[in-house]
């Protein structure tokens, strides 16, 4: 048998079919279910079994049972009240969420300590060394699934797989509260007939041009071949795409070491490039990026920029500055340098759909470096480096972020800001939602 697929209810586990050990299976993708929303639930009984959604302006996450409406994240609360006149918004309990994402992953901790989390209610486990000791990766998932029912209340769905990629696919697949064990014999039966949004990557642009070229499933997909892919979607999409549609994916599970950089992005649907929206963007990220490093007690000398155009080509530049920096303003101005060379590299494209910023070549920051009298500021900039503003400008900047971080400690991160960030009319994420995704 290819693949065995067994739901869960709140009491008990019923296998509708059993395969002996799957050889080679031993990745583990778990994915908590509509996570934010059925936290909610289990926090008010009387919201189970209802069409809720957290947020309120906009969706930030719906239950299942609001999904059967059409009702999905990132949708306006009036949208979502259209579709489901039963809708209930509410406000989210996000330190609870943290608290129960984290039980979660202690629960997954004792099977295995290859566990590699991917966000909050998503992770990665290698489970090959434990089958020993909880036996084969089927009943260890199971297990996994049980516990967290039981002891925390929220459902699991998990896919196992050989691979990452076919891991994450089976867990999808296996949504709502579902477990789907993938054998190696049968990858290609499993994955040709789902639909090409399964993969990592696709989203709805990148969906909408594969239909419009008769594409659907991953198995055409496959058949199609990373050049016509490439013609269809730029070099590197279109080898990742075609790589992944043939269940190619050599990445490992890997525990999480020292953080090697820290970095923030903000995904722009497909917006016109003005300097009002590039100025703004890097603003707000310059402003969360600066924000952790200091709160992590960590500076940086690396600074990039990635600009994703309307064609999902991606353009990375980089520089390195002598001396590490933490300064929410020092950053965001070199931030705009390296997006603004990266834009007027390419000049020819009118739209771009998303900004990233990140700080890399860390070092613990314990207090400001200051520059040496032969460290001048004010020489022209030398090949792949910018400029550092110059100390007694640095110096003023070092005092007013930690004042305002110490003023966001005590009253809220709204409570005081950037003119760049804080006067800005655009409809973001809360903050708190977002500090949740960025851990």
């Amino acid at each position: 048998m290819a693949v065995v697929h067994w739901k869960t209810n709140v009491c008990s586990t019923t296998l509708s079919s059993v395969t002996p050990p799957v050889s080679g299976a031993t990745i583990l993708h778990a994915d908590l279910d509509a996570f934010y929303a059925s936290v909610e639930q289990l926090l008010d009984p009387s919201l189970r079994d209802r069409p809720i959604a957290v947020g309120g302006g906009v969706v930030l996450a719906a239950s299942y049972e609001a999904r059967r409406f059409g009702v999905r994240a990132g949708m306006p609360g009036w949208r979502a009240r259209q579709l489901c006149g039963d809708l209930r918004f509410v406000g989210g309990h996000f330190r609870r969420y943290q608290q129960f994402g984290d039980e979660v992953v202690s629960v997954f901790h004792d099977f295995t300590p290859r566990v590699e989390r991917v966000s909050i209610d998503e992770a990665f486990l290698d489970v090959a060394g434990a089958v020993h000791l909880f036996g084969a990766p089927a009943e260890i998932a199971a297990a996994v699934r049980q516990r967290v029912r039981e002891e925390i209340g929220l459902p699991l769905s998990v896919g196992v797989a050989r691979t990452k990629h076919l891991a994450k696919v089976a867990s999808q697949v296996a949504k709502p509260d579902g477990l789907i064990v993938v054998d190696p014999a049968h990858e290609r039966a499993f994955l040709d007939p789902l639909p090409i949004r399964l993969i990592r990557g696709v989203g709805p642009t990148t969906e909408r041009r594969l239909h419009e070229a008769g594409i659907h499933t991953i198995g055409q997909l496959a058949e199609t071949g990373s050049p016509i892919l490439r013609s269809l979607l730029g070099d590197a999409a279109g080898a990742k795409l075609g790589a992944l549609s043939a269940n190619i994916d050599t990445r490992i599970v890997q525990t999480p070491g020292p953080s090697k950089s820290v970095g923030s992005q903000a995904a722009l649907g497909r917006r016109q490039v003005t300097r009002e929206l590039i100025r703004e963007t890097l603003g707000y990220l310059g402003d969360r990026v600066a924000g952790r490093l200091r709160k992590a007690h960590m500076a940086g000398r690396t600074v990039t920029v990635r600009v994703r155009f309307a064609q999902l080509r991606s353009v990375t530049r980089s520089s390195t500055l002598p001396v590490a920096i933490s300064t929410t303003l020092t950053l965001i101005e070199v931030a705009d340098q390296l997006a603004r060379s990266a834009i007027a590299d390419n000049q020819w494209e009118q739209e771009i759909t998303l900004l990233a910023v990140s700080v890399s070549n860390l070092c613990p920051e314990h207090s400001l470096q200051l520059e040496l009298p032969l460290d001048r500021t004010d020489l022209p900039r030398t090949q792949g480096h910018l400029r550092r503003p110059r100390a007694e400008v640095e110096v003023g900047r070092w005092g007013v972020d930690r004042s305002v971080d110490a003023i966001r400690d005590k009253f809220g991160r709204a409570a005081v800001g950037y003119a760049t960030s804080v006067l800005s009319g655009a409809d973001r994420v809360p903050e708190e939602f977002r500090e949740l995704a960025e851990r």
